[in-house]
């Protein structure tokens, strides 16, 4: 039956005349109230300001209130898009992926089969290529090791792991943890029967393979010539590539660390060639996508890859459903459905997302439930402002000013009932642990947020702003037991935090024709999820069944 997506009146509230605009501050979290703090550090009169006037609260925007297996998870973008464009929360990739795996679904499905028949039959070998880290953001390691217990247990002879290395949803520095714990699994059934186990190439996530949004094709380039080729500068082990670059160039962080390759003087220990099984082991889709079309498509021209080898290639999960990328996956991923997006555009309201390049994908592909493309194009309209290819802490204003000025000339054309906006400089200036540059980065996004909203209250508009997580609002690693600082022994400096937080978000409802019409709702949760329905609410439309209830109530 098809599903009905007439927006009923809200029995109520008419709405404002002017627009509504949600604003993400992505990585804008509210943190401890000390110097590493680049949130709290930063000059930010418009928040400030906002916060004083109008009515505010906080919402929880990690764990369980966006779909991750535990309160102990810290949101990231992905799923933080996915709740606030939902409008409800649905178990993400991680959770699914484990739950597969403890049930042993993902080891009896086809594909599974599939990889594990191929590499018997021929002989050949298996190869994992992700991301090495416990963030579970992208990936997880014991996911990984499950795979390789289970590939043991299987027979499989030949089994090799390309380790990209992290350095940003953990510690900055923590790289050698996860390698260690590896490699201890690996030399449990290497050389026993014959089998080789071993890590054959790896290299910083943000340097190798993991690009997205096609920032920066050269990041997966490397990451094919490392991985496939077996082509780059040769150690004897991981750890001997960590500990050398390290030295060479002291402070720098894992995920920036140049590829490496497992080999000798006679070649790499292994190249990814014809009959070989491939699996992406990264259950999040923004950074495999596009190693993965690199793999799969037949007319390639991002790159000169060279010849492409016949293999079985398959993705943790599908990372695009509409695109089928990849054609096999290990885990069904989340099935999103009836999002904000597409009942705004089933009743023809138009409406505007617009990001730069590093969170355009956010605000369109993850908000809409992980959809490629439009609903339907003649009431949407997307837009890209192409960030910079610099490293983000030497430039942390980004393009927040290019986003407001894009912003505010659509807002003035009056075309769209509806407006998304992500500005991504907390988030992506946070994950380099540059405090200063965090600092700079919150306030561009006031400043911005200071030429927009009187914009908005000239339409006689409404802005509801938020953020998807928290990162800037901790830029040193926090030790609980001594309630201080950690520090980094080599500077004698706070060691720098590069990943997410645990940290609630702001939430804020700019409404300068406020009258009292609404509270604050009675809610005993008030999470990213609960987003959608307020701003249905606030343009004068009842939520849709399911979904998770505004965080407003009318008088």
């Amino acid at each position: 039956m098809d599903t009905d997506f007439t927006l009923q009146p809200h029995p109520k509230f008419k709405g404002r005349p002017g627009p509504l605009l949600v604003v993400v501050m992505d990585g804008v979290g509210i943190g401890r109230h000390d110097e590493g703090n680049a949130v709290w550090c930063a000059r930010t009169p418009t928040l400030d300001a906002i916060h004083r006037k109008y009515l505010h609260t906080q919402l929880q925007a990690h764990g369980v209130a966006v779909g991750l297996p535990s309160d102990e998870d810290m949101g990231n973008s992905e799923v933080g898009h996915n709740a606030l464009g939902a409008g409800r929360v649905f178990d993400q990739g991680s959770k699914l992926v484990s739950a597969a795996i403890r049930s042993g679904r993902l080891f009896e499905g086809k594909v599974w089969r599939e990889l594990v028949d191929t590499v018997d039959r021929k002989r050949s070998a298996l190869h994992l290529i992700g991301l090495l880290s416990d963030g579970n953001v992208h990936s997880h390691i014991d996911q990984l090791l499950a795979l390789i217990e289970r590939a043991a247990d299987e027979g499989v002879q030949r089994l090799f792991v390309h380790a990209l290395l992290d350095g940003r949803d953990v510690p900055e520095q923590s790289a050698l943890q996860y390698v260690d714990q590896l490699e201890a699994l690996l030399a449990r059934h290497d050389g026993r029967d014959g089998r080789v186990y071993k890590i054959a190439s790896g290299g910083g996530r943000m340097f190798v393979t993991m690009d997205r949004y096609q920032a920066d094709w050269r990041i997966v380039e490397r990451g094919w010539r490392t991985h496939v080729r077996g082509e780059g500068r040769r150690f004897g082990s991981a750890r001997e590539a960590i500990e050398t670059y390290r030295r060479e160039k002291p402070g720098i962080i894992d995920q920036d660390l140049p590829p490496f390759v497992v080999g000798d003087e006679r070649g790499p220990l292994t190249r990814i060639e014809d009959g070989h099984g491939v699996i992406f082991f990264n259950f999040r889709g923004d950074r495999a996508i596009e190693i993965t079309r690199a793999f799969e498509e037949e007319r390639f021209d991002k790159f000169e890859r060279g010849p492409r080898p016949d293999v079985v290639y398959a993705g943790m999960m599908q990372y695009d459903g509409d695109l089928q990328v990849p054609k096999k996956f290990l885990v069904d991923p989340p099935d999103i459905d009836r999002t904000f997006g597409e009942f705004l555009a089933r009743n023809r309201i138009p409406q505007l997302a617009i990001a730069e390049t590093q969170k355009f994908g956010h605000v369109t592909y993850f908000w809409n439930g992980n959809r490629t493309g439009m609903f339907d194009p003649q009431y949407e309209k997307y837009i890209e402002v192409p960030s910079d290819r610099v490293p983000f802490e030497t430039a942390p204003r980004m393009k927040a000013e290019e986003i407001a000025d894009q912003l505010i000339d659509e807002l003035r054309g009056q075309r769209f009932r509806f407006l998304r906006v992500n500005f991504a400089n907390g988030d992506m200036v946070g994950h380099t642990g540059v405090r200063e540059a965090a600092i700079t980065a919150v306030e561009a996004v006031d400043e911005a947020l200071g030429r927009i909203l009187p914009v908005v209250e000239q339409l006689g508009g409404i802005a509801l702003v938020s953020a998807d997580h928290g990162n800037a609002d901790e830029m040193y690693e926090w030790d609980k037991k001594a309630k201080a600082f950690k520090i980094n022994k080599a500077t004698g400096r706070p060691a720098a935090k590069t990943a997410h937080t645990l940290n609630p978000v702001t939430f804020v409802v700019v409404d300068p024709q406020f009258k009292g019409e609404y509270r604050l709702a009675e809610l005993k949760f008030r999470g990213l999820s609960n987003v959608a329905a307020t701003a249905l609410a606030l343009m004068g439309y009842q939520a849709p069944a399911g979904f998770d209830p505004p965080l407003i109530e009318f008088a």
